[in-house]
């Protein structure tokens, strides 16, 4: 066990809408430390986001982050020579992060030519409630409901 826990850092809010949610999502969007490029690609979705649905393009990102972010997940525990999936709650800071890695895993995977595209394209989707991250979330809570019998073994 560690001694302490290490502190939280504070992420400065990004240039263009102000939000450290925005800057969180950038800091997993990016590869190899380019952030500006990471940028680049985030607000020209959004921009591309705005066009298509006639929306603000933040907004309508919020609203399919929202629409992604799981509520219960399972975990595995050993008990007895035996494994067994506990459902769980989600801590509010996993659940975004759990939002934010599904959404931009999912949107590399699409067929769109440049990533701009694709992420424009995932974001769109999970505002409906549709796409391949938004059927992930409810696999994840489908699976914490058929483990249900195995709740009272949470830790």
């Amino acid at each position: 066990m560690r001694k302490a826990k290490p502190k939280k850092r504070i992420l400065l809010p990004d240039p263009k809408y102000k939000e450290t949610l925005v800057t969180r999502f950038v800091n997993y969007l990016m590869v190899d430390g380019k952030k500006s490029v990471a940028y680049r690609i985030f607000y020209d979705a959004c921009d591309l986001v705005e066009k298509r649905t006639k929306e603000s393009g933040l907004e309508t990102w919020k609203k399919a982050l929202n629409n992604i972010m799981p509520g219960v997940e399972v975990k595995s525990r050993r008990v007895g020579g035996a494994t067994f999936q506990v459902p769980t709650e989600v801590r509010p800071d996993r659940k975004i992060s759990l939002g934010i890695k599904w959404m931009i895993s999912y949107a590399r995977k699409r067929g769109e030519k440049t990533m701009m595209d694709k992420l424009a394209g995932e974001i769109i989707a999970a505002a409906k409630g549709e796409g391949a991250a938004v059927k992930k979330k409810d696999d994840t809570h489908r699976m914490a409901e058929a483990n249900k019998a195995f709740s009272h073994f949470r830790f």
